[in-house]
């Protein structure tokens, strides 16, 4: 069983299509109550920061969320911005992060991005992954998934980086530290390579 976190930011229903292929059940969760005896979570996110965050502590589930995946260990996977808040700060606003794993986001910096169109980072990318992960499997020479995104994931430990992506630097695309993973792209905009990696999950 899938657990989707719905705090008002993130496309919740195209998860839950793109597991009703795979025939894996899905829940969602908006309330404290809606959490108990979960098994794997989503955090979904998209837009502003700080925005995502405010809604997050404003849902009531940050603290039931904190004891799931830091005491009990659920595997949960951050979705673009979900992935981010799940870091320490950005340079997007001021709230403080989730601080599930230890890195903080930047601003990419557009001198270094050769595109007419410099940001937001948007369209398909390749993805590498850069060490045996679960959540790669069957993608580890092909992958290529959609991105929509003006600010990237810097990790302060670098084993915690799965995957990396360029765009005017190489950046970190996909992260993991014990049960906590998060993927700057989005999955389930990403055709058979992001069901894959959804599967994936769901297989932890």
């Amino acid at each position: 069983m899938i657990t989707l976190i719905d705090y008002g930011v993130g496309n919740i229903f195209a998860f839950q299509n793109v597991y009703k292929r795979l025939d894996i059940p899905t829940t969602i969760a908006k309330t404290p109550a809606d959490l108990e005896d979960v098994q794997k979570l989503i955090l979904p996110g998209v837009g502003a920061f700080d925005y995502a965050m405010e809604q997050l502590n404003g849902s009531g589930m940050r603290q039931k969320l904190d004891e799931l995946v830091l005491e009990k260990k659920i595997p949960v996977i951050g979705i673009c911005v979900g992935m981010q808040m799940m870091g320490n700060r950005s340079d997007e606003g001021t709230s403080e992060g989730l601080k599930w794993i230890d890195a903080d986001i930047l601003k990419f910096d557009e001198n270094l991005i050769h595109h007419r169109t410099k940001l937001p980072h948007m369209g398909w990318n390749d993805v590498s992954p850069i060490k045996g992960n679960p959540l790669f499997e069957g993608l580890d020479r092909e992958g290529i998934f959609y991105f929509l995104h003006s600010y990237y994931f810097k990790c302060n430990n670098p084993g915690d980086i799965i995957a990396t992506s360029d765009y005017g630097i190489s950046f970190t695309s996909a992260v993991n530290s014990n049960n906590v993973y998060g993927i700057q792209f989005h999955p389930e905009k990403s055709h058979q390579y992001g069901e894959k990696l959804l599967h994936n999950f769901a297989k932890l």
